[in-house]
């Protein structure tokens, strides 16, 4: 077998077994399930709400961590494993995240107060390992079958005290992240950017 051979067999099996992997879970020990009882995540007046949704199992080993980016400075969402979703409440008006990995990517945001947005967290393939960006889900998508599937399969979680801690730590490694990323995607053409109207005026709930 030529060296080439090897090597695009190599990827295969990776591809392979990614897929077979595909539908699995991924957790971390710096979030906790929230209990069905507690996960009441309201509309606020004063602020919007939103929810970040991580539907595939693609890359289950590798977290997703989702940041604010307020005045240049990355401020934590959370971390949203596999299979994850994680609620965020914050100030209306312009916004941009950042999801963390081997990467960074970011989204932007116009955000309205008493709505609530979601936000796909997406994996795909980086050098070394799993990367991932954020999808703003339209309004209109959130009527698809599609979406009410993704919506069932993820779990709420939330941040335990050590997440903020572990954040601060690697912080220097996330603003360089940021910094390396950020320049060219502003670059880009389509940026993805969830919209004021794409926002419900209440959680949204599945059929069924």
């Amino acid at each position: 077998m030529t060296q080439s051979s090897a090597s695009n067999a190599l990827k295969l099996l990776a591809l392979l077994s990614m897929f077979l992997l595909a539908g699995c879970a991924g957790s971390s020990s710096y979030m906790s399930d929230v209990p069905p009882e507690r996960a009441n995540y309201t509309t606020q007046a004063d602020q919007a709400l939103v929810v970040f949704m991580r539907p595939s199992g693609f890359g289950f080993a590798i977290q997703s961590s989702v940041f604010d980016i307020v005045d240049e400075n990355p401020v934590f969402v959370g971390i949203v494993s596999a299979k994850a979703k994680v609620a965020y409440y914050v100030n209306p008006g312009e916004r941009r995240f950042m999801v963390i990995s081997e990467s960074a990517d970011f989204m932007d945001a116009t955000l309205e107060a008493g709505k609530v947005y979601y936000a796909l967290v997406t994996p795909r393939m980086g050098v070394w390992k799993a990367r991932f960006s954020l999808r703003p889900v339209r309004k209109a998508d959130l009527e698809s079958a599609e979406f009410a599937g993704w919506y069932k399969q993820t779990r709420w979680v939330e941040n335990l005290d050590s997440a903020s801690a572990w954040a601060s730590s690697n912080m220097a490694s996330i603003r360089a992240k940021m910094n390396n990323k950020l320049p060219g995607w502003q670059q880009k053409a389509n940026k993805p950017t969830l919209a004021s109207d794409d926002g419900l005026g209440e959680p949204y709930q599945p059929p069924g």
